[in-house]
């Protein structure tokens, strides 16, 4: 399946912005059975100075703010096409030993509610089966729950919670999976939804690895494993290292965000 995306991603400023730098992670690339044909990055109200792949193999492109800029956005616009691995994203490649997605931090450090729903998960860790089991305990105890969230939320606080959304279901699942010895990793990326094609956030899920298979995802919020509906585009140990945009700012300027995203074939 090809998938056509448009991703529009717009801060705005109530005065001037002295200085500015952000972090770009919005750059699909080939692998884990997906081929990019074509993708382009436009950056308005400031610069590309630098492109680099991080730790993780993610394309980050740093951005500089034009000076006193009061608004930059950021057109991501391309073609992907998606092969049918039933959530296999495959072997683990890269500079990052498969043990550092092992380490938890103050995202995904297991508390005690972790280390119940882990318990009560029925069935031998670390098989595609548990993990889907343990996908279902989670989709059960967080409620999927638009605008109740904070982005700063920890596995356990979206536990405590009971609500949350896909950035919630993933730091859970990931929490879940290094307390019970599984190397886990957060994804963001795209989902081509049935029922429309604007919407108003990119989407994310996680990825377990399983001997013999490797990394495999599990998208939480809606029950499955990716398909050919999904675009992986950035992975890190959380949200904070796979999230599109990120970066600092000097001033005491009020920001105000808007994301369009379009995902249909």
């Amino acid at each position: 399946m090809i998938l056509s995306i448009q991703h529009t991603t717009r801060y705005t400023y109530d005065s001037p912005v002295p200085y500015a730098l952000q972090q770009l992670r919005v750059t699909p690339q080939s692998r884990g059975g997906q081929n990019v044909q074509d993708w382009n990055v436009l950056v308005k109200g400031g610069d590309r100075i630098l492109g680099f792949d991080d730790q993780h193999g993610n394309a980050v492109d740093l951005i500089a703010f034009h000076h006193n800029t009061t608004e930059i956005t950021v057109q991501c616009e391309g073609r992907v096409e998606v092969n049918q691995t039933n959530g296999v994203a495959g072997q683990h490649e890269g500079l990052v030993p498969i043990w550092v997605y092992l380490r938890s931090n103050d995202v995904t450090k297991a508390g005690a509610r972790v280390r119940k729903l882990v318990s009560g998960v029925d069935g031998a860790r670390g098989t595609i089966e548990w993990l889907h089991s343990l996908s279902t305990a989670i989709r059960s105890a967080v409620r999927y729950k638009t605008g109740g969230s904070e982005v700063g939320w920890t596995a356990e606080q979206a536990l405590d919670a009971g609500h949350g959304v896909c950035q919630d279901h993933s730091h859970v699942f990931i929490s879940c999976c290094r307390h019970a010895g599984l190397p886990a990793r957060y994804i963001s990326g795209y989902l081509m939804m049935n029922d429309r094609v604007e919407q108003d956030a990119t989407h994310a899920w996680a990825e377990a690895h399983i001997d013999g298979l490797g990394w495999v995802g599990f998208d939480v919020s809606n029950g499955i494993s990716p398909d050919t509906r999904y675009v992986r585009v950035a992975t890190g140990l959380d949200y904070t290292e796979a999230a599109p945009v990120s970066g600092t700012r000097f001033g005491d300027t009020k920001e105000s965000l808007s994301v369009q995203v379009q995902v249909q074939q």
